[in-house]
């Protein structure tokens, strides 16, 4: 069971999670916004280490896989975002997660489902349905991307719980994390050289804060894992669907119509009680 102050930090957790993704969807080149991004996570992760220092040594195998799942995910994350509006895509590749984490936690943790956790898997499918198949724009989002992306968010959530757990340090685990993160910039780099990263002063400043967000995001997650239930943590930070929807429709000009918002409530609906079992 997650405690209060643990609830009110990874409800944070999930604002910034939404802020950040937002900020991505905003951006006029995707790709490049990515790779800014990455690399202040890089660079904010080198630093972090160095101060936290290293995790113990029986969680460096999960820091590892860690760290090649989220190249994985970045990845898909660009593509996804590509297929549709961040009001459409954030919330299936987000509202697919928990179930996955929460089965992941009952096999590999023992951290069984009871009859709430059920419930909430269901509204979670539910929502999604609802959200895929609004206004027939199910193939036009490209919907086995977005699934792919929830894919990549359950395995990487699921390693970090344990790694956390394995870590003897919290922050210089997720240090770690995001110390690979400096690859994908590397990666553009050498494939594109310096003209890449030319890119106008706003949208690099909007790039950088994304990083930091997603930074703090992502600690808060990794600090909240050590002591609870990886399922019940994942399901909560999945509320952040609804502020996904809220943001896209204040500044991306998405619609937020009647059928979204629902569709958003029950994915939330589906998170909680997934969550709070």
């Amino acid at each position: 069971m997650l405690t209060p102050s643990a609830i009110a930090l990874v409800l944070l957790a999930a604002f910034l999670h939404a802020a950040w993704n937002a900020l991505l969807r905003g951006g006029a080149d995707r790709a490049q916004s990515m790779a800014i991004m990455n690399a202040t996570l890089g660079v904010f992760g080198l630093v972090l280490l160095a101060i936290a220092g290293l995790p113990a040594q029986a969680s460096w195998g999960f820091a590892i896989a860690s760290g090649v799942v989220h190249w994985i995910y970045v990845a898909l994350l660009v593509v996804t975002y590509r297929s549709g509006d961040l009001g459409e895509t954030y919330p299936v590749a987000r509202g697919s997660s928990p179930a996955l984490v929460a089965l992941g936690g009952s096999i590999f943790a023992g951290e069984w489902m009871n009859a709430s956790g059920i419930v909430g898997v269901g509204l979670v499918s539910v929502g999604i349905f609802m959200l895929a198949a609004a206004k027939g724009r199910l193939h036009a989002m490209n919907l086995p991307w977005a699934l792919a992306t929830g894919v990549s968010i359950a395995a990487y959530t699921v390693v970090d719980g344990f790694g956390v757990r394995a870590s003897q340090n919290w922050l210089g685990y997720t240090a770690a994390i995001f110390a690979f993160f400096i690859v994908v910039p590397l990666w553009f780099l050498a494939r594109s050289g310096l003209t890449f990263f030319r890119v106008p002063a706003n949208e690099a400043g909007k790039a950088i804060g994304g990083g930091v967000i997603s930074l703090a995001a992502y600690g808060a997650i990794i600090w909240a894992m050590q002591a609870s239930a990886m399922g019940a943590v994942s399901a909560l930070r999945e509320t952040s669907v609804v502020f996904a929807a809220l943001l896209g429709a204040a500044f991306l000009g998405e619609r937020l119509s009647a059928w979204r918002i629902a569709a958003c409530c029950v994915i939330a609906a589906g998170a909680a009680f997934v969550g709070w079992h």
